[in-house]
């Protein structure tokens, strides 16, 4: 009698599903199956004889034995998801189908299984859009902020946002894009001299010299130029009253509120560097592109002095307004950009604070670590 081995089976088998004899092809790819190591079996060709004769549970069984040996087949796993998804094991399909896809940007989708592929997508989206209502539902809204930032982060809908400042990165610091207004007291004195620095905007406006507003990005001497396209353009514009930790004379003495405001403010004081404080206008039209920070030991505050229609700044993934009235205090280490889409100039006082979790023997140090810093530029 002669044996006919696994080998010859296996051939005939492939043979029969090519030619749409799925009942013949799944019995001579079982009897193969005992017979060959489980690394040398073509199981998705079993798994497709036993799915076109209608046994599922056989045709997962045999993409399970592929899974083992070679987990990130894109093939079996799409086909994996699909056999979960007709089961109605909708989160189990989604995991399935989802490995599948992003191992595909790898490596590519098999000939043959791109409409396969196609709808896993469309399912995977579908299920999505399915699983965020249904949390909606089971919460209900009434959730404190870090809540909704927890859901929107389960959701996909936010991503997780960490500083990286340029320059120098203190450790421990929580991971905050905003900070509440109501946390920085010193605010409310700030704000009731709000009408009086307006008013000095609009004096110093009103007949304003070219030179006024000087652009914000310029060329430092002796250094490359940044690559930044608002180099040299006063469409960022400044007016400094405090510039790398001096007065700016004339135009402190041309606006003594505001100078009386900023000396509320616990703006960090290092000798050739801190504090920096000025009016920061931004025409209609102009786009601040991406940038982060040097450090993340400080805050960056924008108090409205003359506030503009379609003005956003996004830190992160949140973007908010400028609204009459209402300061903005931000980390600057993270991510950030500002935008004025609208017809109307915007102009902030913005000047930079110590970041309230700084311990003053820390900022004691920082500042000794920042004048050593240009200390060691102007020996150089």
């Amino acid at each position: 009698m002669t044996t006919v081995s696994p080998e010859s089976l296996i051939a005939e088998g492939l043979a029969a599903l090519r030619s749409g004899d799925a009942a013949r092809a799944a019995a001579l790819l079982r009897d193969a199956s005992g017979g060959v190591p489980a690394q040398n079996m073509p199981w998705p060709a079993l798994a497709q004889a036993e799915l076109a004769l209608g046994h599922h549970a056989a045709a997962e069984a045999a993409l399970d034995r592929q899974l083992a040996n070679t987990p990130r087949d894109v093939g079996a796993l799409l086909a994996k998801g699909q056999l979960r998804q007709r089961g109605r094991d909708d989160r189990a399909a989604v995991s399935f189908y989802t490995t599948a896809l992003a191992q595909a940007g790898v490596s590519g989708i098999p000939r043959g299984m791109e409409g396969l592929a196609a709808a896993a997508q469309a399912f995977v989206r579908d299920a999505q859009g399915a699983f965020q209502r249904h949390l909606d539902l089971v919460m209900d809204g009434g959730l404190s902020p870090a809540m909704e930032e927890a859901l929107g982060l389960l959701r996909g809908t936010r991503e997780i946002d960490l500083q990286h400042p340029s320059l120098f990165y203190y450790p421990g610091l929580p991971q905050r894009r905003f900070y509440d207004p109501a946390d920085f007291p010193w605010l409310a004195g700030m704000l009731t001299l709000l009408p009086a620095m307006q008013a000095e905007l609009a004096a110093v406006t009103a007949g304003e010299a070219p030179d006024t507003f000087s652009p914000y990005v310029v060329a430092a001497e002796d250094r490359p130029a940044p690559n930044n396209p608002l180099l040299g353009d006063p469409a960022w514009g400044a007016f400094y009253f405090w510039k790398d930790g001096a007065p700016v004379a004339p135009n402190a003495a041309r606006c003594p509120a505001t100078m009386e405001a900023l000396a509320l403010a616990p703006m960090p004081r290092i000798p050739g560097r801190a504090p920096n404080a000025l009016w920061s206008r931004l025409r209609p039209g102009t786009h601040i592109a991406p940038h982060t920070g040097m450090l993340n030991t400080r805050l960056i505050c924008h108090v409205p002095i003359r506030t503009a229609p379609a003005c956003t700044l996004r830190v992160g993934s949140e973007t908010r307004t400028w609204e009459p009235g209402i300061p903005l205090i931000f980390d600057d280490s993270m991510e950030h950009e500002a935008r004025n889409a609208g017809p109307e100039t915007r102009t902030v006082l913005l000047f930079e604070i110590w970041r309230p979790e700084v311990p003053e023997e820390d900022r004691a140090a920082i500042t000794r670590l920042l004048q050593g810093i240009a200390g060691y530029d102007s020996a150089a």
